[in-house]
């Protein structure tokens, strides 16, 4: 049985000349030497390589785009935003003069990035310049990848695995976009590497330093970072158990381990001081842990399908062209061969089995996990396509008379694939940034040419307008404005709510929306005007066959309109008050939607079904003197429950209620529109909900004086019955209390 030779200092780990399977992917008959990486020629030119496929697609997308460069998703110019930010001065703000915010998917890139501007790569520059540093990224990983496997398994096997890694569709789209895809890959590859060359003494000196530049990239690599510390602590106790080392030299090495922890720690404290949350904007508005409505098991379902997204493109089974056929399967095999067979790799085999994992798992917890071809765990593709060469050797030696023809055909077939599938990527990532530069690009310059330069423009894309626009920008989505993410994920009623929060100036002047994203459910509380103009996409449509191609909206078509607004303002706060006026003293107001308000009021919809999302939207309606009134409801199955304060004790309430119960239709008999009243716990009776095809209905409830014995009182409103309908169906607009 083959064997993985034990590793010594400044030597490769080679598979024996004793094991066929070695001598036939072109190992050498036992130990070498680890040379100099600059003077190794094999590496250069398999970073050359990926280097010529990456300028391919740059050429390709150039053709495509009249020369210009273009990035096949919009989210690349919020990190040059950011970026440009940093290089004049003003760290982390999206906005000149805004509070800082998390929009940057990636720390450390910006910084970089940051870095170049303020070092002159700016204007038309910058973009290439981003673009270009993904290649050399890519490059560098591709070269690091062949001097990981050369060290796990031998020279074959590296060789094949960097040549997998540049001839990489996906890859090549990720280096090519502008985003930090090929940077993540490059460091994690580089943090396996230096793990591998410092195991050998059991010292890892520069492993750690390598795993803070991981933490403050991706939280992906924080979570890599996590476990190979751990394979790191546990290589360092048993040497010192067995060589007897003193422990407090053994605990200063262990807490060296630690920076990378001590890196996340410090940055997710900043952010917390800054910006009140230690979770990116990014998280805030994608997780799946912040929907309006959290269960458990609908959360573990949403994962798991995300899941088997990921390992059905990476098992390479399906129609997807995402990497050869069976990848993850021969990676597995890979990871349990190297534990089996390479004592001295059983911490890198577990840590990396263990590291893709967690990040899996990690990512499927995003709403859009698999958004733009799995950009998130593209960067895993390196060290997934390396252990599956591993499982190549490791499956051929189970043919012992066909053991070279295996390997050999094993490897040529991977290498055909992934290098016969480079023009569909190429294709693709040239037909989706035509769709950003006829959408996002084409909008963002009208918005620089025919807006007055003081506007302030609401967007729910938020990275080109700012880019080229020079205006100032509120993004409704929450990534580069803050306190936008969550209300965002309620529904356009509770963004219209925080609208209202911002100073009068910073209101957006005007409103750039897809027409078919939720966002455009503002349109309902009167705040698009007039129609400025319409953008529709005339670019190349392409086949979005591949994993989450349809997030790539403008090439998919899922997004091909948008239409410019004036704001209209006037019908703010027109909501606030009931549409007659109440006989007595309004004490308190739930404004339902409002998510700051619900706060105050222990707001919370009680759902009759597991798994119901109570989302917000907007109203307008006609008012008694012929005036727009809006407001913001939100939906309810089941009921609600609140607390009003301020109440005086020992004293009737009236609670009026707006209420829209014409959903089912108004004039069928369904029972839907009644409520059982309970107040601080006791039955009261059953409020009936009028319905009004106009729109919403005012109706009161009384709550008897010797039921409100204190300033507070807590309402909850339910079925008729429990656990059988028919439910409540409802949407809740306010609720007033009134004595």
């Amino acid at each position: 049985m083959t064997r993985f030779a034990a590793p010594s200092a400044g030597e490769h780990d080679e598979i024996p000349a004793g094991s066929a399977g070695g001598a036939e992917v072109g190992t050498s008959t036992g130990p070498q030497p680890a040379g100099r990486p600059f003077r190794d020629a094999t590496a250069w030119l398999i970073g050359g390589l990926s280097l010529l496929v990456s300028v391919l697609f740059l050429v390709v997308n150039l053709a495509y785009n009249q020369w210009n460069f273009i990035p096949p998703v919009d989210d690349a110019y919020i990190h040059l935003q950011y970026a440009r930010q940093i290089g004049t001065g003003h760290f982390l703000q999206y906005n000149t003069g805004d509070p800082i915010s998390t929009g940057a998917s990636s720390l450390l890139y910006v910084l970089i990035l940051g870095g170049a501007y303020a070092l002159g790569v700016t204007g038309s520059a910058f973009l290439p310049f981003a673009m270009l540093f993904g290649t050399l990224c890519l490059a560098l990983t591709a070269a690091l990848t062949y001097r990981l496997g050369t060290r796990l398994a031998g020279r074959g096997v590296g060789i094949s695995a960097g040549l997998l890694v540049a001839l990489s569709g996906p890859l090549a789209w990720g280096a090519t976009s502008g985003m930090e895809i090929a940077f993540v890959a490059f460091l994690l590859v580089a943090l396996l590497l230096v793990f591998t060359g410092e195991r050998a003494e059991n010292r890892f000196r520069w492993t750690p330093v390598v795993a803070v530049a991981a933490a403050l990239t991706r939280t992906e690599l924080l979570v890599f970072a996590a476990v190979l510390s751990v394979a790191m602590v546990w290589h360092i106790v048993a040497h010192a158990r067995g060589t007897k080392a003193p422990w407090l030299r053994v605990l200063g090495r262990v807490l060296w381990i630690g920076l990378p922890a001590y890196a996340a720690v410090a940055q997710f404290a900043f952010y917390r001081i800054v910006t009140g949350s230690a979770e990116q904007n990014g998280v805030l508005a994608k997780s799946l842990l912040h929907m309006p409505a959290v269960y458990p098991l609908e959360v573990a379902d949403k994962a798991l399908t995300n899941l088997r997204i990921f390992l059905t493109a990476f098992t390479g089974l399906t129609t997807y062209d995402y990497v050869f056929p069976g990848a993850l399967l021969l990676a597995i095999l890979g990871v349990v061969g190297l534990f089996r067979r390479a004592p001295q790799w059983r911490g890198l085999s577990l840590a990396v089995g263990i590291g893709v994992v967690l990040v899996l798992a990690s990512v499927s917890t995003l709403e859009f996990a698999d958004v733009h071809h799995m950009r998130y765990v593209q960067p895993l593709l390196p060290v997934l396509l390396l252990f599956a060469v591993i499982g190549i050797h490791s499956a051929a030696q189970l043919f012992p008379t066909a053991r070279r023809s295996v390997l050999i055909g094993g490897v040529v077939v991977a290498l055909l694939f992934s290098a016969s599938q480079l023009p569909a990527w190429s294709l693709r990532q040239s037909q989706q940034a035509a769709g950003i530069r006829d959408q996002q690009v084409t909008i963002s310059n009208w918005i620089k040419g025919h807006l007055p330069q003081d506007a302030k423009v609401a967007v729910n894309d938020v990275g080109a307008p700012a880019y080229f626009s020079e205006r100032y920008i509120v993004d409704l989505i929450g990534l580069a404005t803050n306190g936008f993410a969550t209300p965002n994920l309620h529904g356009p009623g509770s963004l219209y709510e925080e609208l209202k929060y911002l100073p009068e100036d910073r209101r957006p002047d005007y409103f750039v929306i897809f027409n078919s994203w939720s966002v455009h459910g503002l349109g309902e509380g009167g705040l698009f005007g007039r129609e400025l103009i319409t953008f529709e996409l005339k670019s190349p449509r392409f086949s979005y066959t591949t994993p989450s191609g349809g997030s790539a909206c403008q090439a998919a078509r899922f997004c091909s309109k948008v239409t410019v607004y004036e704001a209209e303002w006037d019908a703010l706060g027109s909501g606030d008050l009931p549409l007659q006026q109440p006989a007595g003293q309004i004490r308190d107001r739930l404004n339902v939607a409002d998510l700051r308000d619900e706060e105050r009021h222990d707001y919370q919809v009680v759902p009759a079904h597991q798994g119901f999302q109570p989302r917000t939207h907007l109203r307008t309606i006609t008012g008694p003197d012929g005036g727009d009134v809006v407001d913001s409801g939100r939906h309810v199955i089941g009921g609600e429950s609140f607390t009003f304060e301020n109440l005086v004790p020992n004293q009737e309430l009236t609670i009026v209620g707006r209420v829209d119960a014409t959903e089912p239709a108004a004039g069928e008999p369904t029972g839907s529109r009644a409520v059982q009243v309970r107040a601080n716990g006791e039955t009261v009776g059953t409020w009936e909900f009028e319905a009004d095809p106009r729109g919403w209905a005012e109706t009161t409830f009384t709550i008897p004086a010797e039921l409100v014995t204190e300033p507070t009182l807590t309402i909850e409103l339910g079925p008729l019955q429990e656990f059988l309908g028919p439910y409540p169906d409802y949407a809740a607009y306010t609720y007033w209390a009134v004595q």
